[in-house]
């Protein structure tokens, strides 16, 4: 493949990160979250890594998804998926051996119809909303709901094995809610174990709560971006402060280099003036493939940073549709087909996601997730994979994924 830039993801260190993950939480089982192709960084590739450093279950947002896990021999570990609409392929999922989320009564209908058809019993997660305001049922709902899950698994049609929810505030640990969240999932909890709710595993911790609310652990943990090394509490402790490492470097070559003079415009609307006689160079890659517009560069604010060398410059004028420019300065050498990072480890001292999360006024779950399917994922680290479910042949499979990733 000729596109000049990839991204570049480290299974080991995906690895490495669940390792660290589990052992702060070492009385909890840990799901390592892997839906939306993994955060950016590769569906199936990563969900063996975290399988591989220790991972007792995957999740998943779309039905597809953790489908899709199954179908590439993924076997090893449970898997949860929680968000579908009605008409989702819940028979399919039942059948791969997919726990399934009920956060409504017509959804118990769906996932009961289903399981009746496969004549397979359903492990259901009943999700509570504890106060997110967001997908799960009430208290009330799910009072309301129970005797019907419960008349549904008397008849072996579902197991109801989980309950759970989602915190509101767990990148603020102090915050008010999490403990009034906690205080309400108690009592869910104990009103389906009181209706004969036989519940295996209890979670509603993130990666944020994880890392620092210990108190709402319970029997699983689900962490998502901390599995690929950045910090969910980025204004408490970047990644080595918790044991983690990015494993994901974005890079790409410079397509030209050019000098130009003094006050020369630069990029769309001319944001950005040269202030001197300087040399610009070009990185092919822009908002078509993930690099957040709003990163852009002015005479008055560094746009997103770049590495170049041992030096970090930003994106000088407007971030195009699939390229940016970088001011290389009036004695830069570099020459085209030079390499540049855009974010990675921060080891050397480049520039990291979080950054440009800063640069863009986001969070960095955007700025690795957002990163489009037409950048090639390149792998290594791939010989944690020869452990894990697919043995060696999920390695070289995973050595040889260089493109169209998602």
């Amino acid at each position: 493949m000729s596109f000049p830039a990839r991204a570049v993801v480290d299974l080991s260190v995906i690895a490495s990160n669940v390792r660290s993950l589990r052992a702060h939480a070492p009385t909890a089982q840990l799901m390592a979250v892997v839906k939306a192709d993994a955060y950016g960084h590769g569906l199936v590739p990563s969900a063996r890594a975290a399988v591989a450093g220790g991972a007792t279950w995957l999740g998943t947002a779309q039905m597809d998804e953790a489908i899709a896990l199954r179908d590439a021999g993924v076997t090893a570990p449970r898997v949860l998926t929680w968000l579908y609409a009605p008409g989702a392929p819940i028979a399919r999922a039942i059948e791969a051996d997919v726990d399934v989320s009920v956060s409504s009564a017509p959804a118990l209908d769906e996932v009961v119809a289903a399981a009746r058809l496969v004549g397979r019993t359903a492990r259901v997660h009943l999700k509570v909303d504890t106060g997110l305001g967001r997908n799960g049922l009430t208290p009330d709902g799910l009072a309301d709901l129970l005797p019907a899950a419960l008349r549904a698994q008397a008849e072996g049609a579902v197991a109801l094995v989980g309950i759970w929810s989602h915190l509101a505030f767990a990148d603020e640990p102090d915050h008010a809610t999490v403990r009034a969240q906690h205080d309400v999932f108690a009592d869910a909890v104990r009103l389906a174990e009181a209706a004969g709710a036989a519940i295996e595993v209890r979670h509603i911790a993130n990666s944020a709560a994880t890392l620092t609310s210990p108190q709402v652990h319970y029997d699983l943990v689900r962490p998502g971006i901390a599995v690929y090394g950045l910090s969910p509490v980025p204004q408490l402790g970047g990644p080595g402060d918790y044991g983690l490492v990015p494993a994901m470097t974005l890079e790409a070559e410079l397509a030209t280099v050019k000098r130009v003079p003094a006050g020369h415009g630069v990029s769309y609307a001319h944001q950005y003036v040269t202030p001197h006689e300087t040399r610009l160079g070009v990185v092919p890659l822009g908002y078509a493939d993930g690099i957040p517009r709003h990163a852009s560069g002015s005479r008055e604010r560094s746009g997103g940073p770049i590495r170049v060398g041992d030096r970090t410059l930003g994106v000088a004028g407007r971030v195009c549709m699939d390229q940016v420019v970088v001011d290389l300065g009036p004695d830069a050498t570099e020459q085209a087909g030079d390499r540049v990072e855009l974010f990675g480890t921060g080891a050397d001292g480049g520039p990291t996601a979080q950054d440009w999360a800063v640069a863009a006024g986001t969070i960095s779950y955007e700025i690795v997730t957002r990163l489009s399917g037409s950048v090639p994922r390149e792998y290594v680290g791939v010989e944690v994979l020869a452990g894990s479910a697919g043995g060696a042949a999920a390695a070289t499979g995973a050595a040889a994924v260089t493109g169209g990733a998602r």
